[in-house]
């Protein structure tokens, strides 16, 4: 659930997406937000093991990833079913806008 209201949501899109056309370039504007601007890294929980999310990347398929990491061990996991940590690091406003859009 998200913290920001749908107007707020709503305006964050718009600054992401001020000259996208089509859906692909909306996808890269807001993945473009979440890169410059989610403070990484940071540590949350996935399936109750602690991660360290290092990064963010787009896939080639237009999803939205963030690398984690735990000692040795990477792995991709989908921003739309991350769980932030509380208190959620800072730019995480534009994961949230990226998750209302994707809806």
């Amino acid at each position: 659930m998200s913290t920001f209201d749908p107007a707020t949501l709503e305006a964050l899109i718009a600054e992401a997406t001020v000259d996208a056309y089509g859906e692909d370039e909306q996808l890269t504007g807001l993945f473009t937000m979440i890169e410059e601007n989610l403070a990484v890294p940071f540590t949350t929980t996935v399936l109750g093991v602690e991660v360290n999310v290092i990064g963010v990347d787009l896939t080639e398929d237009g999803r939205v990833v963030v690398r984690c990491a735990r000692g040795a061990v990477r792995q991709n996991i989908g921003v739309l079913d991350l769980p932030l940590p509380d208190p959620a690091p800072e730019g995480s406003h534009w994961i949230e806008a990226y998750r209302y859009w994707a809806r």
